[in-house]
């Protein structure tokens, strides 16, 4: 490989990771752009260790912006299961803990059961693709002017299934993951703060699993492949980190229903040309 090659295959690989990390918070569906993307410039897949791998830094950046939460959780966490005394507080924490515990499980035994004949049926149609961002943009078209009332201490175990149930849909490309937790989450009354930290603390018990499943394909990557995929991973984590701040100053500017005209947009191109 000359060099012209080495440096085609770097550019390639940090844009695919800045693509992926940019779309992975916001509600367009990053598996599904990538169908696309890689449709129209005909790029070769890269397989699923890459989408593991920059998935992960999506994951490490959902850890930098909710790292409070985070912390407050696990200490909470440890609080209520190892100390006799449990105020408000720690108790609704610890439930919060538990509904993301429920709420992991449907995509995580659908994703096991059927998620290669969804891989199969949906994976490869840059035109299904579209029709299924036509039906992402719906769904946030629904919810655009919704003002939830409930937080955190007011979700259920019926909550928590009904969004995991929404996160497992997510599994169809073009299905966005944070669309179809945070929908269903303001379907069912939560305040925005409520919906999008359950959503993307969602997201962490899965991908974490994914890493974990995924971990020693990764560790045998091939050694010509370590600098793209660690340029991948760092561009993944940066996009990722904006994309996310950026979604939640458009959920707090209550401006949803720009995301749901560029997915009818993209959608019906997509449809039309690819």
């Amino acid at each position: 490989m000359n060099m012209l090659d080495q440096l085609w295959t770097l550019i390639q690989y940090l844009f695919l990771g800045i693509f992926q990390g940019f779309t992975e918070p916001i509600p367009i569906s990053s598996s599904g752009h990538l169908i696309m993307v890689k449709d129209l410039f005909n790029i070769i897949g890269q397989g699923l260790t890459f989408e593991v791998l920059v998935n992960f830094g999506s994951l490490l950046a959902v850890f930098i912006v909710y790292r409070n939460d985070l912390a407050r959780l696990i200490v909470s966490g440890f609080g209520f299961l190892f100390q006799k005394k449990r105020d408000d507080a720690t108790t609704r924490d610890f439930r919060f803990i538990i509904y993301l515990i429920i709420g992991t499980i449907p995509a995580g035994v659908i994703g096991v059961l059927y998620g290669d004949a969804i891989e199969g049926t949906f994976g490869e149609s840059a035109s299904m693709v579209g029709i299924t961002l036509i039906v992402t943009g719906i769904a946030l078209w629904i919810i655009r002017n919704l003002r939830g009332s409930r937080g955190d201490g007011d979700m259920t175990i019926k909550d928590a299934l009904i969004i995991g149930l929404a996160q497992s849909v997510a599994l169809i490309p073009g299905i966005s993951r944070s669309g179809a937790t945070v929908v269903a989450a303001m379907l069912l009354g939560l305040k925005q703060t409520t919906a999008l930290r359950f959503s993307f603390l969602l997201y962490v018990p899965v991908s974490l699993g994914t890493v974990i499943l995924k971990g020693e394909a990764i560790m045998n990557t091939p050694s010509n492949l370590y600098i793209p995929y660690v340029l991948a991973f760092l561009g993944s984590i940066v996009a990722s980190y904006f994309a996310l701040k950026w979604f939640i100053n458009v959920m707090k500017n209550n401006n949803l229903k720009y995301f749901a005209f560029y997915c009818f947009i993209v959608g019906a191109l997509a449809i039309l040309f690819l």
